[in-house]
């Protein structure tokens, strides 16, 4: 094993793989002369060359739809956004051409293309630049959605994802790019749609995804000192969704918590508590408690925004509640 950042674990996923294929090209915003917005391409440029590691102008809308028409014809895209709020731009590219076009050709063209970039809150970045868009794309068939929580799923997940043949959307946090972990020497890889338990427990369950899963870990700590258990299961990927991982656990724990980045109305909390109460209700002992941000565009006030977003505390009175404490 050896210890990456977050930031690191991406750049070796991406030219791990473009080492092997020439057919891979990394394309978005300053990720050529400037190694990255967060240094997530960083020494890339040398590496590979200004073919394949592609500074654009600022405009999403255009290297999108270059990214999407070179999967078509061969090509494995990798177009990176500064953040998922830009993507807002090039959307039209990834819902109505990307992920429908092997459908609409009759499996004439596949699209193998990955969009990467941070999502959700970054600190002060205010309403426009604070947005978590998982629940948007997971609701778009033809679209997988990965959201990694540490440098090691990072990685494998990438490489999943970059050799996948159908678009993904793969999501990551400015607030995790300098994060530490171990990740394996070996060559590795993690499938998309399986979950991992990152701990064990047989009071409750909580699931979340992303850098807010920190929340539950911190959580879980405080609450092991009164004796209650939580396993914390991390999706990793979003959709397609890992269903029975979260099924088992809480036919074990007999009870459900889920911690969310976004907005509460329509999100992936939301499919989660149809799919559990749907298969599992019997095995219930408590309602689910889903902790998500205030039904609101995110203040740019530090006060504001600290209440905004779920935290370890909202985490504990929500496993109390279930638990009937």
């Amino acid at each position: 094993m050896k210890t990456l950042q977050f930031r690191e674990a991406i750049a070796e996923a991406m030219s791990e793989e473009m080492r092997k294929d020439e057919s891979i090209y990394l394309m978005g915003e300053e990720v050529a002369e400037y190694n990255g917005a967060y240094k997530a391409s960083k020494g890339m440029l040398d590496e590979f060359g200004p073919d394949r590691v592609i500074d654009t102008p600022i405009s999403e809308l255009g290297f999108s739809g270059i990214g999407v028409g070179s999967a078509m014809i061969g090509n494995r895209p990798i177009i990176e956004f500064m953040t998922f709020n830009f993507a807002l731009v090039g959307i039209d590219q990834i819902i109505n051409n990307a992920a429908k076009i092997r459908q609409m050709s009759g499996g004439q063209f596949n699209c193998p293309i990955v969009f990467r970039g941070p999502t959700a809150s970054a600190g002060q970045l205010a309403a426009t630049h604070s947005q978590a868009f998982e629940s948007w794309y997971a609701n778009c068939p033809g679209l997988k959605v990965v959201v990694p929580s540490n440098p090691k799923d990072a990685k494998g997940l990438l490489k999943a994802a970059i050799r996948d043949d159908d678009p993904v959307i793969f999501m990551e946090s400015e607030q995790m790019y300098g994060d530490k972990g171990e990740v394996p020497e070996d060559e590795y890889t993690i499938p998309l749609g399986v979950a991992e338990i990152k701990r064990e427990g047989k009071d409750v369950t909580i699931v979340s995804f992303g850098k807010i899963i920190k929340e539950a870990y911190t959580a879980a700590e405080e609450l092991a000192k009164e004796g209650i258990e939580c396993e914390i299961i991390d999706l990793r990927t979003v959709k397609p969704m890992d269903s029975e991982a979260i099924l088992n656990s809480v036919k074990k724990t007999n009870r459900l918590v889920i911690l969310e980045e976004a907005w509460p109305f329509g999100n992936v909390a939301t499919e989660i508590t149809y799919q559990v109460q749907s298969k599992a209700f019997d095995y219930l002992d408590a309602p689910i408690v889903k902790i998500n941000t205030a039904d609101t565009p995110a203040p740019y006030s530090p006060v504001l925004l600290e209440n905004w977003l779920p935290n370890h505390e909202d985490v504990v009175n929500a496993v109390k509640k279930v638990m009937y404490k």
